[in-house]
């Protein structure tokens, strides 16, 4: 019989060949993440346990087959067993396309569960980018591929880091600087503003108070580094302040992380925000989709190819992804307001 008194959240295991079943089992076994929600594992069960004994943790796991079938009662751990036939020789720390689709067939199961109501988040390890481009499989990133599972336009979809108190969302992703450059509007960036603002409320704060980040150096120190802050970034603002949204910028990137008294940064490039946040909270990074019908979030730090079996992976950030759901009322979607 499954729990009724805490949320249920699935966690798709990964890239097999890396660190994700280890920090998802030690994440499912945290006494903290225990207290506050009902997890289960989603992944190859054989490669779990393969992980398992390598790293030397002598766990009790419980195969199923829907997430109906779940016991949460003692301390053994629900995998739903999504089966990969390539995956029974598999080495770790290697790439291959074999990992490339069990890592995106894990977290299509698990956004299934949610989409079908059976869990109320997920949480997604790790996966390997080399791995699935072996596989010949599209891939940029967790947003874009959530917002193809869920059938949401992928221009609504955008990536929130939480690390303690501070939230950042970018406005592009995996793009190479030039692609991403060419992709920021003053539409695109409103709907990253717009988004922020959306999941800062849904996340119980009332009145949000957003800072946008520049472009160019010292936000183009007024034209002289570049005209994007005030032909892009600058009426994306005061069209979001028209609206009602509290807004101010653009700031220059490279110092606006010290500015008080904000419930989110919005930068414009990957770089931006992912430097901050791994130097800030290395392996304590949740990386929060938002724009979607359902709860999903990821890790902020790779696949571990190099640590991969020998148990020393620190599951920092999948604990703290797991309690950033958990924390977060079921009935909540982070679903960004229409154009």
């Amino acid at each position: 019989m499954m729990s009724r008194d805490k949320p249920r959240i699935a966690v798709a295991a990964g890239d097999p060949a890396g660190i994700g079943s280890e920090i998802s089992i030690k994440a499912a076994l945290d006494a903290r993440v225990r207290d506050a929600c009902d997890p289960v594992m989603v992944g190859d069960a054989g490669v779990i346990e393969r992980h398992a004994r390598a790293c030397g943790m002598n766990i009790e796991l419980r195969t199923i087959r829907r997430v109906a079938d779940a016991v949460w009662a003692r301390a053994a751990i629900n995998v739903l067993d999504c089966g990969q036939p390539d995956l029974a020789s598999l080495p770790f720390g290697t790439t291959s396309a074999a990992s490339g689709r069990a890592s995106l067939a894990f977290a299509a199961a698990a956004i299934k569960c949610a989409l079908a109501g059976s869990v109320d988040a997920v949480v997604a390890a790790p996966q390997n980018e080399t791995s699935i481009a072996l596989a010949g499989i599209p891939f940029d990133g967790y947003p874009s591929f959530l917002a193809r599972e869920t059938g949401t336009d992928p221009n609504d979809v955008y990536l929130m880091l939480c690390l303690g108190g501070m939230r950042i969302t970018h406005a592009t992703l995996h793009q190479s600087v030039r692609q991403a450059i060419a992709m920021l509007t003053p539409d695109k960036v409103l709907g990253t503003i717009r988004a922020t603002d959306r999941a800062l409320r849904k996340l119980g704060i009332e009145a949000p108070r957003i800072a946008v980040g520049g472009l160019n150096p010292h936000a183009g120190e007024g034209g002289l580094f570049g005209s994007e802050e005030r032909d892009i970034i600058r009426p994306a603002i005061e069209e979001a302040i028209a609206q009602g949204m509290n807004v101010e910028g653009p700031f220059a990137a490279d110092t606006m992380f010290h500015l008080r008294g904000f419930d989110a940064f919005v930068v414009m490039l990957h770089d931006h925000g992912h430097i901050a946040a791994k130097l800030l909270a290395p392996n304590a990074t949740a990386a929060l989709t938002i724009g979607t019908p359902i709860l999903f979030s990821s890790v902020a730090h790779g696949s571990g190819h190099h640590i991969a079996g020998k148990g020393r992976a620190d599951p920092a950030a999948m604990i703290a992804a797991l309690l950033l759901l958990a924390k977060t009322p079921r009935q909540i979607e982070l679903q960004a307001t229409p154009a």
